[in-house]
């Protein structure tokens, strides 16, 4: 089943537990957390999502290179202007469980711009 979502003027964290619930399946009568789900989630206007007091400025994403001292830090407001799809996959991605049925959920996650 394809659920369809407008993130028109929704809260993004709001807005991702309820697509993390649907791609695991917790909606349905005969849920079964062993079992990666069936349905599809299909979110559409992303880019007017909204987020709640000063996030879009003081929002911060970390990621490491490797390297001593490499820490890359960029604020939402950056990451939004570059790609508003990936703050939201990012967000949904950590609500789902951490095992091996996380990407194949993600791969049922379709975003539009």
């Amino acid at each position: 089943m394809e659920h369809i979502i407008d993130a028109k003027n929704q809260k993004m964290g709001r807005l991702a537990t309820k697509i993390a619930n649907i791609l695991q399946g917790k909606h349905t009568a005969g849920y079964n957390p062993r079992l990666e789900g069936e349905d599809k989630v299909i979110v559409k206007n992303v880019g007017k999502i909204e987020l709640s007091g000063k996030k879009v400025e003081q929002k911060v994403y970390h990621r490491h290179t490797g390297y001593m001292g490499h820490l890359k830090t960029t604020t939402y407001k950056q990451v939004s202007e570059k790609d508003p799809t990936w703050a939201l996959r990012h967000a949904v991605r950590g609500m789902l469980p951490k095992n091996s049925l996380q990407a194949k959920r993600l791969k049922r996650l379709i975003i539009e711009k």
